[in-house]
């Protein structure tokens, strides 16, 4: 008798941390992982990807930023596979700019984007874990919520805000066995990092204890044992993976 798989959605999952964080799901063969992302361009590399890696996931268009097409896309998730019972929201972007340079638009998006995206997501799923008395939201943070970061008071307040909602959430549906918890990562190798220059890496690895650049596979790890039985009594937490860069 077969055993039913139960179903991952991860939002931001065409490259990068959000990736490995649907590569490491996948793996571990229990798990069916639909990833997101807002293009069919998008949404085709991610089934290729799960194909290649011989793995059992999806690729499907859900644009976070929009409240129609997570509704749409949760409900297309549930009809093709089953009620999503873990949620990882890793999909995310910058504007950077100083303050008095920010247009409302540049805080807006990322704001949308970064922060109201994880309460509508995270909403679109809950009945579900509800019903099934059994659930992991894992939202993804940022070092600079904690730190801050001059240029980027939009992507640090959408950051702060997800570790603020992640505690909050998490009190509200403790009771029916569904953890919420964030995960902060610091400066990530990825397709961003390889295109600075090599001095602008220095100067990042500076505040580094560690003395490098942490791996998108570092990241997926954590998110794997979050999204396990073994973390079943862990809640309301933010994690740090940032090689010691933050130690509050």
């Amino acid at each position: 008798m077969s055993i039913e798989k139960r179903v991952a959605l991860v939002t931001g999952a065409s490259r990068g941390i959000g990736q490995a964080i649907a590569k490491e799901l996948a793996a571990d063969g229990s798990l069916t992982v639909i990833g997101t992302a807002t293009t069919e361009a998008g949404a085709s590399s991610i089934s290729h990807y799960f194909s290649k890696w011989g793995l059992d996931g999806d690729g499907i268009v859900m644009d976070v930023s929009d409240p129609v097409s997570v509704e749409e896309g949760v409900k297309q998730v549930t009809q093709a596979y089953g009620a999503p019972l873990i949620l990882v929201n890793n999909a995310g972007i910058t504007r950077d700019t100083l303050m008095l340079r920010m247009k409302e638009d540049d805080w807006g998006d990322v704001i949308n984007t970064n922060l109201s995206s994880v309460y509508r997501v995270s909403k679109a799923v809950l009945r579900g874990m509800t019903k099934a008395r059994w659930g992991r939201i894992i939202n993804i943070s940022s070092v600079v919520a904690q730190m801050g970061n001059p240029g980027q008071a939009n992507y640090c307040a959408s950051k702060a805000g997800i570790e603020g909602f992640s505690r909050s959430l998490a009190q509200e549906i403790g009771s029916r066995g569904i953890t919420v918890n964030a995960v902060a990562p610091g400066f990530i190798e990825t397709s961003m990092t390889d295109d600075l220059a090599e001095d602008v890496k220095y100067r990042m690895l500076e505040g580094v204890p560690m003395k490098r650049l942490g791996q998108p596979e570092e990241v997926a790890s954590l998110i794997g044992f979050l999204a396990s039985n073994k973390a079943s009594y862990i809640t309301g937490e933010t994690i740090h993976v940032n090689g010691g860069m933050f130690m509050g």
